[in-house]
């Protein structure tokens, strides 16, 4: 498993991550086999969320009750948590009372004193960054949160923030696949007159995060678009999957780890939030972290998706 240290953190990180959304109806040894199936191979960075789950803390909650992690097992994970998202609704909330609340909210039911990184969970339209700032200062100040990062902000969303806020912004979570990847693709054919892929809609995002520092953490990294399916052995995909095929025969791994090579082959040193609960994906998954793929194949892998590269 390839690490590295997450800028503006001690966290020495894996780029791999194991997502938690989809536990709430798991079994206290299902939870611990998943768990222990992603630190066995070398992921022992987990991605939670208070809204996640069929109530407040839901899947934070079945977390910590699974794990029941001792003093020494928490100091050996390293658990990433968000606030921001309010139901019914929903609507976004970065107000000082609510960030707090949720921090203290998620550290109960997580069963642990401290968050590693929390995340502001998609942008607050109403964000007035002074409050978020306040209350990053007292949660950074009682040790209930050593990092902070955002998801799916755009560049200037994050300067907004970082105007006020004295801690870095150390990731920013937002959904990348090989067939969901405008913020790649964009810049492969900048300036292209008449061609969709190359209208600027990210403000470049990922270049923004390689320049300040910041992570880029994918989330739905096998999704085809935006919750409409994988892209694996889909139909839809004939020419990306015959790629995926061979390089995932020639390098002696599974497709799905070729997905999660794509992500990673990339020199921002980005992370893979996979959020599959079935133990052999998780490890299927993870032989994607050093897979080395060249230049010619990761740009075919590009093609195949349906961008152009000029």
């Amino acid at each position: 498993m390839k690490r590295f240290k997450l800028p503006g953190t001690e966290i020495e990180a894996p780029n791999v991550v194991l997502g938690l959304m989809r536990i709430p109806d798991k079994t206290d040894e299902e939870v611990r086999t998943l768990v222990k199936t992603a630190t066995d191979a070398g992921i022992d960075f987990l991605d939670l969320a208070d809204v996640y789950g069929h109530e407040v803390h839901g899947c934070e909650r079945r977390f910590g009750e699974a794990m029941r992690l001792s003093a020494s097992e928490r100091e050996r994970l390293v658990i990433q948590t968000k606030a921001g998202i309010v139901g019914p609704g929903p609507y976004f909330d970065f107000s000082y009372e609510h960030l707090i609340e949720a921090v203290n909210g998620s550290l109960e039911a997580l069963n642990t004193d401290y968050i590693d990184i929390l995340l502001l969970h998609r942008p607050d339209a109403l964000v007035e960054p002074e409050e978020v700032a306040r209350a990053f200062d007292e949660l950074a100040a009682a040790g209930k949160v050593r990092a902070f990062g955002v998801s799916n902000h755009t560049p200037r969303q994050i300067d907004l923030l970082r105007k006020h806020v004295t801690q870095p912004l150390v990731a920013n979570q937002v959904q990348l696949s090989i067939t969901h990847s405008p913020l790649v693709a964009q810049g492969i054919a900048a300036n292209m007159q008449g061609l969709d892929q190359s209208i600027s809609r990210d403000d470049g995002l990922l270049d923004y995060c390689r320049l300040n520092d910041i992570t880029v953490q994918a989330w739905s990294p096998f999704q085809a678009g935006f919750f409409d399916g994988p892209f694996l052995d889909s139909p839809k995909y004939p020419e990306l999957n015959a790629s995926i095929d061979r390089l995932a025969a020639k390098y002696g791994v599974p497709p799905i780890a070729i997905a999660v090579a794509w992500i990673t082959r990339h020199p921002a040193n980005m992370q893979v939030v996979i959020g599959t609960t079935t133990p052999e994906r998780v490890a299927a998954s993870a032989q994607g972290s050093e897979v080395p793929l060249t230049r010619a194949e990761w740009y075919e892998l590009v093609r195949g998706a349906g961008y152009t590269v000029p």
